[in-house]
């Protein structure tokens, strides 16, 4: 996944908004969002290459997403599926603090990553560039493929438009929401990060809606948790463009997992 906003105790009916675009090559299989087989109480996509998820979340409350941090020096070509931490994350049971506890004995096994995990009380971020783990305060958040609320174009763009949105509505539409992920634009060449994949690449990645021949934004998320523990999770599925898409939406009540 490469953005990642999140409203946590910012509006006066949703206390956890998380709004995400997935970005994959168009070739990767990947199976729309639903509720796993093997795990009923799971919904989350899945990436059917390595058998774990970018995002999902519980019938039980606990929620987990992680995005890439792109630097191409340092990858390591065998390392294991980083979605695979959230999906052990979302079938466990231990607390945000323990699984990271635990999850830093092994992270420099991994590409890099940024993680976000816990439930709709609380939610923790850590990434294995840095080894920083905190407990994510009020407000708005953005990841994109660097650090914690790192001030890339897209972030900003992302922070700002949607916490305005939030700001403004007292029952914010996903439709709204789908608009924001939707956008296309481009930032000046002066504002790009060099990130080690040249100028074209910057440039491509750049939006918050990626395009590209073989590579792009492949889906887009929106969850909203009001302050009764109801769940609404719609996922929007692209086909190389923000203007063709197929929808799925679920509903539930969630019990709070406690673990945050």
């Amino acid at each position: 996944m490469c953005i990642l906003f999140i409203a946590l105790h910012s509006h006066d009916r949703y206390p956890l908004i998380i709004a995400a675009n997935r970005d994959e090559f168009y070739e990767r299989p990947t199976s729309p969002a639903g509720f796993w087989d093997e795990r009923p109480e799971m919904l989350a996509g899945r990436d059917l290459k390595e058998g774990g998820t970018w995002l999902g979340i519980t019938k039980k409350g606990r929620i987990a997403a992680v995005t890439n941090f792109r630097n191409p020096r340092t990858l390591k070509e065998e390392a294991p599926s980083r979605g695979r931490l959230v999906s052990e994350f979302l079938c466990g049971d231990e607390s945000a603090p323990r699984f990271i506890e635990h999850l830093r004995r092994e992270a420099e096994r991994f590409n890099g990553f940024n993680i976000v995990l816990g439930d709709y009380e609380g939610l923790w971020y850590y990434s294995n560039v840095g080894d920083e783990a905190v407990r994510l305060p009020e407000g708005f958040h953005g990841i994109s493929n660097h650090l914690l609320n790192t001030p890339w174009p897209k972030v900003l763009r992302v922070r700002t438009r949607l916490g305005t949105l939030m700001k403004e509505s007292d029952d914010p539409s996903p439709d709204d929401i789908f608009e924001v992920l939707a956008d296309t634009s481009r930032p000046d060449d002066s504002l790009l990060p060099d990130t080690g994949v040249g100028i074209e690449w910057e440039r491509i990645l750049s939006p918050l809606f990626v395009v590209s021949p073989h590579y792009g934004t492949r889906s887009s998320t929106c969850i909203l948790i009001d302050t009764k523990g109801s769940a609404r999770f719609i996922e929007r599925a692209y086909n190389g463009t923000p203007s063709c898409f197929t929808t799925r939406a679920f509903g539930f009540t969630m019990e709070p997992a406690g673990h945050s």
